[in-house]
């Protein structure tokens, strides 16, 4: 981690609190938890949704495969463009509420794994059920949709579009945190 990404994170979560959730990155050990949900041979295409200073892009570089197109959201421009740098090889946008609108620019049908740092909760109504619906129509079926959030408050709507295997708690964050991992629901 960069010295100077802290700072960056406490900054940006001061200027805009509702869109940052915590006042600093999340954890390796959360970072790890999220990653480890995925089965990265067969990954070939990826989202992480607000990636803050890239305390998650850092494992999902570790493990994704050279082959596997990875799409990276941030609205915060000196974040993204820090992101840009660092994972030259990742295509950065800076609105995941047009999740599926960047994935056409890259070419990417479907995504088989999207990775969330997002504050849900923290949104207006509207921006969060756009997101979740954009999340759903952006993944391949049965693929799997993995966030923390720092409480359960985003458990029903959740279930609403995707069926929640499994939510872990990591105590091991601060603040700690709740990871879903949803799988996408099979359309009939």
């Amino acid at each position: 981690m960069n010295s100077n990404e802290p700072i960056l994170f406490l900054k940006s979560f001061l200027q805009s609190p509702k869109h940052v959730g915590s006042i600093i990155p999340s954890s390796r050990f959360l970072a790890n938890h999220m990653v480890n949900q995925a089965s990265w041979p067969t990954a070939k295409a990826i989202a992480e949704l607000g990636a803050g200073t890239g305390a998650i892009t850092r494992y999902i570089h570790q493990q994704v495969q050279d082959s596997t197109k990875v799409l990276v959201f941030e609205m915060n421009d000196t974040m993204r463009n820090n992101l840009q740098n660092a994972y030259s090889e990742f295509s950065c946008y800076p609105d995941a509420a047009r999740l599926v609108e960047s994935m056409k620019k890259e070419g990417v049908q479907q995504l088989d794994y999207i990775f969330s740092g997002l504050p849900f909760f923290n949104f207006e109504s509207d921006l969060r059920h756009t997101l979740v619906d954009q999340i759903h129509k952006a993944l391949k079926p049965g693929g799997l949709f993995i966030a923390f959030q720092y409480s359960l408050q985003m458990k029903k709507t959740l279930s609403e579009h995707f069926i929640i295997e499994k939510v872990d708690f990591v105590p091991l964050n601060i603040p700690p945190a709740f990871v879903y991992v949803c799988r996408k629901k099979e359309t009939i």
